[in-house]
């Protein structure tokens, strides 16, 4: 089964699910080096939905750092779609996720709670999300286990090696 989808695809889809009065989830973010962090935050966003989506923003709006995203957002979205608790995998090209929570209108949309302190957040971002969510009659839901950063972990990799090291692995 494909679970990857195209904008207009997924739109036909969202229509027969609601059609069904089925609960809709949606995750968003780069997942640029998928961890137990985000297995456990979809496991658990998928025992409250019947099908859950996730967005990923494509390579050319992801802007954590140089060399970011590690991992393209085809590879990305082949990792994953192979994930057992995801039913549809969506590319979003936007800089947040507000378009996609637009169109998508999910029931119920799922953030790790390091998200939870919206005063944490000096993007402003997280207050966006929720208020479009719930414009759209839906729930914020801050999934609460354990918390990574792919970021943190692919910078504190990197950090280990000098200029010259990287160019070496990097050949």
């Amino acid at each position: 089964m494909n679970k990857l989808f195209k904008i207009n695809e997924l739109k036909n889809k969202l229509k027969f699910l609601r059609k069904k009065n089925k609960i809709i989830g949606l995750c968003h973010g780069v997942f640029d080096l998928l961890h137990v962090g985000h297995i456990r935050h979809f496991k658990l966003a998928k025992k409250k939905v019947d099908f859950l989506i996730l967005s990923i923003t494509t390579d050319q709006f992801v802007n954590k750092g140089s060399d970011r995203p590690y991992f393209n957002q085809k590879l990305r979205a082949e990792v994953v779609s192979s994930i057992k608790y995801i039913d549809a995998v969506v590319l979003s090209d936007n800089l947040s996720s507000e378009k996609i929570i637009n169109f998508v209108r999910p029931n119920y949309y799922f953030k790790g709670s390091d998200y939870k302190n919206a005063k944490k957040d000096i993007t402003g971002k997280i207050k966006k999300e929720k208020s479009l969510v719930e414009k759209h009659k839906g729930k914020v839901i801050y999934t609460d286990d354990l918390v990574f950063s792919s970021s943190a972990l692919i910078n504190n990799f990197n950090s280990t090696f000098n200029d010259n090291q990287r160019k070496f692995l990097n050949y």
